[in-house]
């Protein structure tokens, strides 16, 4: 982790994906949908207005939140989880990939047993469900 100096001392720089976890977990505590403002005033570290609205807008374009119009700004509701904001990256890291055989085939040779198995049995659900 990289720590930055400021004035006031030094300050850690946030993990890739911290802030948009935080942003989901404010969200999902939501009552309903709600604003910008409303994510800011339950998020650390005083992050500013604009900040909030950059990871929000993010979010969207990765599908892991809706918005509708209210008044002059937008209310957001979550659509993904933070497992399901790693699920979305896993899934566009797969869709840009020509072979998608070779890189599954690779992916899930590389898991440790106890993975493996969690997929095979995720997968046999999921066929029994009638989604396979």
């Amino acid at each position: 982790m990289t720590v930055r100096r400021t004035p006031a001392g030094p300050s850690k720089r946030r993990g890739q994906g911290e802030l948009e976890a935080q942003v989901l977990g404010a969200l999902g505590r939501a009552p309903g949908p709600v604003t910008a403002a409303w994510v800011q005033e339950r998020l650390p570290d005083g992050l500013a207005y604009t900040t909030v609205v950059t990871i929000l807008t993010r979010l969207h374009a990765k599908g892991a939140v809706t918005r509708e119009r209210a008044g002059r700004s937008f209310e957001w509701v979550p659509v993904a989880d933070e497992a399901g904001l790693a699920a979305l990256r896993m899934r566009r890291v797969l869709d840009a990939e020509a072979d998608r055989q070779a890189v599954l085939a690779s992916f899930v040779t590389a898991l440790p047993p106890g993975d493996e198995e969690l997929l095979r049995a995720l997968l046999a659900r999921t066929g029994e469900d009638g989604r396979g």
